[in-house]
């Protein structure tokens, strides 16, 4: 299977569904009143971490995900049913990153781990949300919110109990066949492991897994090699083991081969200076076996000042494997993963950030280098975005917020013209000031018109009571509520 750790994708939820315009006619209720129903909402992303995979292949050529969209509403107060939401599975141990920030969000370590990538968007309302006292058959409805959409990087640290480290051509692969079930492809030349291998080593009691990390060489924290693809294996492990090669008969350059990998480890992570690891000299049928005896001597000597246990041992002929197996359940029985070190991100949902009650945000109007003005302003962006401009209800509803709080007044002021084009959220429009500052039209009562900022609630529900409208439309600001 091909061996995938790292990739991006693009990450988009489903748009909710529009509400419907309606209004009920039956046999004897010609004039019934409006039943348009609800959309509903978009399909959220969810990233679910499962052992039955190993690597993110699977996923090596899904650059874009997209949730459903949420269904229309209909006539006769029927909901459009909500979007459904797209799992995606990946292998215990993925990490998710923002592509752009590098900011972690999550770190799906144990199985059935979640992870909600993207929220769907809220679906829009029927006109039979918008019936009162005062307005008893509103032609118009909303459309449904877009959904989040976000980049993401997802990365794979391997979870292994045991990770072997060492040199190229030191015979990693060997050792993992010899203690356990994996079938690693072995060869006498460098970097025949291009892609870490797992293998697990049954004892009865649990299932040890020992992974074989890639060759390693002076500079891999600094990517050289294979480098930094695979050095952040080795985060996880609980034991690293070693594996040196005793092939050249020359101690001096067994210990340096040693320190170079220490120290490779050390540059790309200082904590892993503290990770338990004892080492094996492998390949002790490679040298006379006078020479290998003077070898192992001199190097458990080495490593016993260190307090470091060493392990003479041949992956060919399994000298000294039963003394390695023992030593790696022992030391798995007698340090037990910690489950509150694992995880590099907790598993925190994301919630929009909620705006503090009566806060204030002020419109800010900004002039476009290729010409037109933006303006920008959360709530007027979310009612741009939710009104269908093909109704004619919804442009005067829109027409009197923006009289309402003097936005055009503001446009003139930053310098707009007739005929420039403003920008609010996603739609575009042709500035054509027509504002009356002493009165209102007389064919709208006032409470519809002060219900246009109630409306831009995100969950339906009024804006609180305030005295400072006279001096919001003078600064240009707006009641917020509280995000839920």
């Amino acid at each position: 299977m091909k061996f995938v750790d790292s990739l991006r994708m693009s990450i988009k939820a489903g748009r909710g569904g529009n509400g419907c315009m309606s209004f009920l006619r039956e046999r004897f209720k010609p004039n019934g009143g409006p039943d348009g129903g609800n959309g509903g909402r978009g399909g959220s992303v969810i990233f679910e971490a499962t052992n039955n995979l190993q690597t993110l292949a699977d996923l090596e050529y899904m650059h874009h995900i997209r949730g459903e969209n949420g269904g229309h509403g209909k006539g006769a107060a029927r909901n459009g049913p909500a979007g459904e939401d797209k799992v995606i599975y990946v292998p215990c141990g993925t990490v998710i990153y923002d592509a752009e920030t590098g900011e972690g969000y999550a770190d799906l370590v144990e199985p059935h781990d979640r992870f909600v990538a993207a929220r769907g968007g809220r679906g829009g309302r029927g006109n039979r949300y918008f019936a009162s006292s005062a307005r008893k058959a509103p032609r118009f409805c909303e459309q449904g919110e877009l959904g989040e959409e976000v980049m993401l990087r997802l990365e794979l640290r391997l979870i292994a109990d045991v990770g072997l480290v060492g040199l190229p051509n030191v015979g990693k692969s060997s050792i993992l066949a010899a203690i356990s079930n994996a079938q690693p492809k072995i060869a006498n030349y460098p970097f025949t492991t291009l892609s870490p291998n797992l293998g697990v080593l049954n004892t009865g009691d649990e299932r040890i897994v020992i992974a074989d990390i890639p060759g390693l060489i002076e500079g891999a924290h600094m990517n050289k090699g294979l480098g930094l693809e695979f050095l952040r294996h080795v985060d996880r492990t609980r034991l690293l083991v070693h594996v040196l090669s005793l092939e050249s008969g020359d101690y001096d350059t067994i210990i340096q081969d040693f320190t170079v990998v220490r120290q490779e480890m050390e540059k790309y992570d200082p904590e892993l200076e503290k990770r338990p690891y004892f080492v094996v000299a492998n390949k002790l049928d490679e040298v006379d076996e006078g020479l290998a005896k003077e070898l192992a001597e001199r190097l458990a000597a080495y490593f016993k000042e260190k307090d470091i246990l060493m392990i003479a041992a041949s992956a060919l002929t399994e000298e000294g494997i039963p003394e390695l197996v023992k030593e790696i359940i022992k030391f798995v029985k007698d340090h037990p993963r910690p489950e509150s070190n694992v995880r590099l991100y907790a598993l925190e949902e994301r919630v929009p950030e909620k705006t503090p009650l009566r806060k204030r945000n002020r419109i800010q109007i900004i002039t476009l280098h290729g010409g037109g003005y933006r303006v920008m302003h959360r709530q007027l962006e979310k009612a741009a975005e939710r009104y269908d401009f093909s109704q004619e209800e919804n442009v005067a509803r829109f027409t009197r917020l923006l009289r309402k709080y003097k936005v055009e007044e503001l446009l003139e002021a930053a310098g707009a013209v007739p005929g420039d084009t403003v920008s609010i959220g996603y739609k575009d429009f042709d500035f054509y000031p027509d504002y009356y500052p002493d009165k209102l039209p007389d064919d709208e009562p006032d409470e519809l018109i002060e219900s246009e900022a109630e409306e831009l609630s995100e969950d339906g529900t009024p804006l609180p009571d305030t005295d400072d409208d006279e001096e919001a439309s003078e600064g240009g600001t707006l009641e917020e509520d509280e995000n839920k």
